[in-house]
């Protein structure tokens, strides 16, 4: 059966019904009536010789088949849209968007903070959200659950093979309280090796200095960990515990968390903050246009 045979308008009525389980909810998400929808779902059923949404209870819920074409659905959908719903132009100053960006919250500090606060003022109708970086964030960008990633190009794992722009770069240092009583302004490895650590740790993201060192051979010993970067900078305040943290937070919240920056006394790799995104959205006005702010803000760290 080729498409000539296959009415489209009937996967908008599929990805509503996947995603909404329900024929009433699905009707006002896509603003027809519910017999309309009670319709295309029979259509559906018949084409796909399968009940798609099956009675459990009071509730519908999706069949073995019907979850296995959610995400197909949504990929079919959005490259559609990419193609059909496409502005000329994007006004910030008029034009409704939403966004979402996955990012880890050293990022979102550094760079999307004083961005999201510029964006409030000359585009007044963008939603931004900001999502922290998961295991499966390469296939959340391929399949238009987030709209960006910014991840080090050294932590891709060579799985965004996606458009990309180098944003900035940044370097580890060595975090401690300022009242340390062991670590003074310089440290030697063999001193490194004796400290107690703060870790991060959050699903596949390691740190590249903690993973560097351990080539090196040198182990750290992790004390406490914590999925997050600003968290851990915190977590050696009024301690004897150290940490690793990127150079551009570690100065953002040196005063607050009264901290004291240190030299790696080994040789750590610089990191490359990198933006991804999906090609079917390389050419849209308003994803242009906020690439084009977070560029422009990434270059006047």
């Amino acid at each position: 059966m080729g498409l000539g045979s296959v009415d489209l308008n009937l996967l908008v009525a599929l990805d509503a019904l996947l995603s909404e389980c329900n024929v009433t909810r699905a009707a006002e998400r896509t603003s027809v009536g519910q017999p309309a929808m009670s319709a295309s779902l029979a259509r559906l059923r018949k084409h796909f010789n399968d009940q798609l949404l099956m009675k459990q209870g009071r509730n519908l819920v999706r069949t073995p088949l019907a979850e296995t074409l959610v995400d197909p659905v949504r990929e079919a959908l959005s490259a559609a849209e990419a193609v059909f719903v496409r502005a000329p132009e994007f006004d910030p100053r008029n034009d409704h968007a939403a966004f979402t960006i996955i990012a880890a919250d050293y990022v979102t500090m550094v760079l999307l903070r004083p961005l999201l606060g510029a964006i409030a003022e000359e585009a007044p109708h963008v939603r931004i959200g900001v999502r922290p970086v998961e295991v499966n964030f390469a296939d959340q960008l391929r399949r238009g659950h987030a709209d960006m990633v910014i991840i080090p190009t050294e932590l891709s794992g060579g799985r965004l093979a996606f458009p990309h722009e180098p944003l900035f770069t940044d370097r580890y240092v060595l975090v401690v309280d300022r009242d340390n009583p062991d670590v003074g302004a310089t440290v030697t490895a063999e001193q490194l090796a004796s400290l107690r650590y703060v870790a991060y740790s959050a699903g596949p993201i390691l740190t590249i200095a903690e993973s560097e060192l351990e080539t090196l051979g040198l182990r750290l010993q992790a004390d406490v960990t914590t999925q997050e970067f600003v968290v851990a900078s915190f977590l050696v305040t009024g301690t004897r515990l150290a940490s690793f943290a990127l150079e551009r937070l570690a100065r953002q919240l040196a005063d607050a968390a009264r901290l004291r920056i240190v030299e790696c006394p080994l040789p750590l790799r610089v990191i490359h903050e990198t933006m991804f995104w999906n090609p079917r959205q390389t050419e849209d006005p308003a994803h242009r246009w906020l690439r084009g702010r977070i560029v422009d803000f990434a270059r006047s760290l």
